[in-house]
């Protein structure tokens, strides 16, 4: 052999390793890198509505485990005003009234206003409604558009954002979501809404500002929340020792139709999909509610009814940045081997300020003497993707680990947000859309075929960049 097939030989033999040992695709697009630079409180995006009293921060989300009930959320400043909605459906002259109750809280030297959560239910599936609210003085109308009835073939699709915050890059990431062609009906939230704990003593009008800032999205379609670190809002220091304190005043879930104790884990149904939010920050470990929950739960699933099982979570469990490495590995530990037998078809996480897209992978086999620690390509395990890259103050992370894992499929450090378009039970369209592209430009995307229906289905068969 001369040296020169000899060389060939060798450099084909280090490709081919590479190839193998070396993960999927880290993207060539290259974001300007700039710091994320909050909007100024007198932006119109934080206009306070006009009017005596009127109600602002307006939000929805899911009342009930099947989605026939809708939690409205609203805020009223100068006094507590009527805690009741009226509500109608669009083809309909006759109006309902539905009443909620008022909370307050105070964080530090802040006061809230008046906090109204007020729960429609025994509403009608696949129907438009419009609703009111601020009864007694300014009155400011909004509509929603309830799920159809729960079955197997329903199309459906859903939003996907993370880590918004409040800086101008978020309200590119919100606007891009409202104008993509393909209408996501609901948003999955995977944590991290206000940021107000990064602001000198947790400054809570951080809270406020970000509610009006969400309220074209919120107010007319639900979000399902989940928490994260920066809804933790523990500050000892200042005398504030009670976690979670603002999110549990001014959102809420309907964690009890599941027979959670807790309003951080949850499910519920929707569509064509069985969803569950699980809580990073919450006890999670054998034997806390949390695990005894999750343990009942699963086995509910029922996969002829509603075939896609989604999971939300904060912090991820398969992440190849060097920010938040391994925060999610003792959850992981505790919860993946369920996620493999009950077949999950995709996790959805935020918390790393970025994206990124796992090959369908498990790490079950690991103890903490065999040593065999290497995520191995599992068909019955979840696809689990990063998104948190709503465009926080805190800005992009843009220090990955090298080389990129097997386990990981494509990644890149840019603004965006996602859309899960489920089609029938058998297959949905998964797309990620980065803030610099037109609003229907397909950053990554992937055709899911389900788990449960065809169990021996290439998940890859259809991949683009």
């Amino acid at each position: 052999m001369g040296l020169f097939q000899g060389l060939s030989l060798l450099l084909g033999l280090l490709l081919n390793l590479v190839f193998h040992c070396n993960g999927g695709t880290t993207s060539v697009f290259v974001r300007n890198v700039e710091k994320a630079i909050d909007m100024p409180l007198d932006s119109d995006v934080f206009a306070v509505p006009s009017g005596y009293n009127a109600p602002q921060q307006v939000h929805i989300t899911q009342g009930d485990l099947v989605g026939k009930a809708v939690i409205v959320s609203w805020v009223t400043e100068d006094e507590p005003g009527s805690n009741t909605v009226r509500y109608w459906r669009e083809s309909s002259k006759r109006k309902k009234l539905a009443k909620g109750k008022i909370v307050t809280y105070r964080f530090f030297n802040y006061t809230s206003g008046f906090i109204h959560h007020a729960t429609i239910r025994n509403l009608e599936y696949d129907t438009k409604y419009y609703y009111e609210v601020g009864l007694e003085n300014t009155t400011r109308k909004f509509w929603f558009t309830t799920p159809p009835e729960i079955g197997p073939d329903v199309p459906y699709t859903f939003g996907l954002i993370g880590d918004l915050g409040q800086s101008y890059d978020s309200n590119m990431t919100l606007s891009h979501y409202e104008l993509n062609a393909r209408k996501g009906q609901t948003v999955l939230f995977v944590g991290d809404l206000s940021y107000a704990d990064n602001y000198p003593n947790h400054d809570n009008v951080r809270w406020d500002t970000w509610g009006r800032f969400a309220e074209r999205s919120v107010a007319y379609q639900p979000w399902i929340w989940t928490v994260g670190n920066h809804e933790i809002d523990f500050a000892p220091e200042i005398g504030e020792t009670k976690p979670f304190k603002p999110f549990s005043h001014r959102y809420r879930t309907p964690y009890k139709a599941s027979q959670s104790t807790s309003p951080f884990w949850y499910s519920i149904k929707r569509a064509s999909a069985h969803i569950i939010v699980l809580a990073s920050y919450s006890a999670y470990g054998k034997y806390t509610p949390q695990y005894k929950w999750l343990e009942q739960e699963l086995p509910k699933v029922n996969r002829t009814e509603t075939p896609w099982l989604i999971v939300l979570m904060h912090s991820p469990w398969y992440n190849s940045y060097n920010y938040h490495y391994m925060e999610g590995e003792t959850m992981r530990v505790m919860y993946e081997p369920w996620f493999v037998k009950y077949k999950v078809d995709v996790v959805y996480a935020g918390h790393v300020h970025a994206y990124e897209r796992s090959e369908r992978v498990s790490n079950v086999a690991y103890n903490i003497v065999n040593g065999i620690c290497t995520p191995i390509k599992d068909e019955s395990a979840p696809v689990y993707i990063t998104i948190g890259d709503g465009g926080n103050l805190e800005g992009l992370a843009t220090n990955m680990t090298e080389p990129q894992p097997a386990y990981s499929a494509f990644r890149e450090a840019s603004f965006g947000h996602a859309i899960f378009d489920i089609k029938n039970r058998t297959h949905a369209h998964y797309s990620w859309h980065r803030n610099q592209d037109g609003e229907n430009v397909e950053g990554d995307s992937l055709w899911f075929f389900n788990r449960f229906w065809h169990p021996f289905d290439d998940s890859s068969a259809h991949v683009s960049h």
